[in-house]
């Protein structure tokens, strides 16, 4: 989105490798693949908890082409010794060698662990945990938003991974940037390093972001319930088209939409309403009596162009998603209605003037239509939590009459907000902020600089947000504090500040799963060699990109054979450095057909069968 601080974007200048290819392999400090997890290098994660199922994910890197069965099971204990469910899924290219796999028969409000395998290897084991029912006495969840690889450590998603307290995370989308290379951070720099376009440029970055150990350590622990935002397509997305795509010269609008939605249900599957429609992501998740979780698109499905138009009819949520949402709200027989989305949407104003329009003030008449359907259906103790502005708000969602002269019994409110700050992604620390909450007295907090995420504290009788900030993002040692924490009362529309301080967690504490799988890959002579980690696209036209990790620096070869078995391709990349490469094969005029591609590596080889396409 765009803020009403001004970002600056740096790029860097990356020199050709040589004249039609490109290689990065230069950095001081590259992510790398941990040889242990061999060949689930990309960990494990669980999506989407029902009472009875939930969604389990890996993806397996393999050295040869064509489809691979992967083997799964689901325990109640981190040995397996009381195992509830399992099966074989299978996986190809077609689907980036993800794997996803509903896991249904489950009980309730129930602890499990899962692991994958192939061929004796094993993935991590995850630990995931699914839904109650019935009478519920409090849920923890830890609400994220906007993780900018480039531009920090993920220490946020490491303090999540280690607490050991909360029932699920709710990430409210920014889960990948879509653009160049251009961090400051040595070794996080973006790939591919240009701004990503394409399927293969989607898949190749969404592996760039899950090899990180922080996060892949948080989907490994909890389940997550996510729904998408601009960055997953390009800044400042709306249904039409968005402020960061060109048409034309960065190809068509629906086809990159197609590209970044199919990537995205690959690599974080959620329960779609239709699984043929990719870009309907909203729906609810019911946690018993105690609240449903509406998770909406108010990014792309039905959003029209910031700014074009009568206010009173550009859709934000759109006729088909606002019905819905609020008859949902209306027939619910749960405490609290809790609305996981992307933008902002108290009003923001400064001196009188809306400073923000890609946020619900861009949209005020579906606003005051949301409001107003709260009001007339009598729907209670409503909460909106959001992300995508990089910065902390707790803020009362005010009606015209709104006043909070007396602090302990606010008026003309519907509901209240707790707006998350990014993981990494940046803020806008000189603003005045004294300014803001002035002009805006419904905005209760607010902190433009610090990141971290917020912890939601849900029981019966109130909802707490706690804001938890680690003290850099530049250093992988950190410290956490808590300075900040807002909740408000069931049956009340407005948010008080908690004095006690943050909430405390009165569950008991399941073990976590272990760091490493239960047949790790040993370290020493036989450590792999090298992994290749994605090949796109396949079918290809003139360009293949190969993204590889090598455990240790060795020399590369790359081959490619046509069906005869005759050269066609031959590159040698001399002595690549060890880590995460990316290398590019562009201006391959070659004749439809099928092809051989080969990645030589000391005594290894890896191969892909190719398909070229006109």
């Amino acid at each position: 989105m765009k803020y009403f601080y001004l970002a600056l974007v740096s790029f860097i200048t990356i020199n050709a490798f040589a004249q039609g290819e490109q290689t990065y392999n230069d950095y001081n400090s590259r992510s790398e693949l941990n040889p242990q997890l061999a060949p689930f290098y990309h960990g494990v994660a669980s999506f989407d908890p029902l009472p009875n199922s939930i969604l389990i994910w890996t993806r397996i890197t393999v050295d040869n082409p064509g489809s691979v069965d992967v083997n799964w099971r689901f325990a109640t204990d981190t040995l397996f010794s009381n195992i509830v469910a399992s099966g074989t899924a299978t996986t190809d290219e077609n689907s980036d060698y993800t794997i996803s796999v509903d896991v249904t028969g489950l009980q309730p409000n129930t602890w499990y662990y899962y692991e994958f395998n192939n061929s004796g290897r094993y993935s991590l084991i995850g630990r995931t945990k699914t839904a109650p029912v019935g009478d519920v006495d409090s849920l923890r969840f830890a609400l994220v938003s906007c993780a900018d690889y480039e531009n920090g450590y993920y220490n946020a998603f490491k303090h999540i991974g280690q607490r050991n307290d909360i029932d699920a995370v709710l990430h409210v989308g920014d889960y990948i940037y879509e653009y160049a290379a251009g961090g400051s951070i040595s070794g996080r720099e973006h790939e591919p390093v240009t701004e990503i376009v394409s399927l293969d440029d989607y898949r190749t970055r969404l592996s760039q972001y899950r090899l990180d150990a922080d996060l892949r350590y948080a989907h490994q622990q909890y389940p997550f319930i996510y729904v998408w935002d601009d960055h997953e397509i390009a800044n400042n997305t709306w249904h039409g088209g968005a402020e960061n795509h060109t048409e034309g010269a960065e190809g068509v609008w629906a086809d990159r939409v197609t590209a970044a939605h199919r990537a995205n249900n690959e690599w974080l599957p959620k329960r779609l309403n239709n699984p043929s429609d990719l870009d309907k992501i909203y729906r609810t998740l019911r946690y018993g009596d105690l609240l449903n979780l509406y998770m909406l698109d108010t990014r792309y499905y039905a959003r029209d162009e910031q700014g074009a138009g009568a206010e009173e009819t550009r859709d934000l949520l759109g006729n088909e998603q606002m019905n819905w949402l609020t008859s949902q709200m209306d027939t619910a027989t749960v405490l609290w209605n809790i609305l996981g989305q992307q933008v902002m949407v108290a009003p923001l104003k400064v001196f009188g003037i809306v400073v923000n329009n890609d946020q619900w003030d861009g949209y005020p008449a579906e606003r005051d239509t949301l409001y107003q359907r709260i009001q007339d259906l009598g729907i209670e103790n409503v909460v909106a939590l959001t992300g995508d502005i990089h910065s902390s708000w707790a803020n009362d969602l005010p009606l015209s009459n709104y006043d909070n002269s007396d602090l302990q019994n606010v008026i003309g409110s519907v509901g209240v907000e707790f707006v998350a700050t990014s993981i990494t992604s940046g803020g806008a620390p000189g603003v005045p902020q004294t300014i803001i909450t002035g002009q805006n007295p419904h905005i209760r907090y607010v902190d433009l600089a610090k990141r971290g995420y917020v912890l939601l504290d849900v029981n019966k009788t109130r909802t707490q947000g706690d804001w938890y900030y680690v003290s850099t993002i530049t250093d992988q040692n950190f410290t956490v504090e808590s300075p900040q924490n807002w909740y408000v009362n069931e049956g009340e529309t407005f948010l008080q500040v908690a004095q006690q301080g943050p909430s405390v967690y009165l569950g008991e504490l399941q073990p976590q799963a272990p760091l490493l799988p239960n047949n790790p890959v040993s370290v020493g002579e036989n450590d792999p060699i090298a992994a290749l980690v994605g090949v796109y696209p396949n079918p290809f036209v003139d360009r293949i990109v190969l993204q590889f990790n090598l455990f240790k620096s060795e020399n590369v070869l790359i081959e490619m054979y046509d069906n005869t078995g005759k050269t066609v391709y031959s590159k040698n990349l001399g002595k690549v450095r060890d880590g995460l490469n990316y290398f590019e094969m562009r201006d391959l005029n070659l004749s439809t057909g099928a092809y051989f591609l080969s990645m030589k590596v000391a005594d290894k080889q890896l191969n892909k069968i190719l398909v070229k396409t006109k």
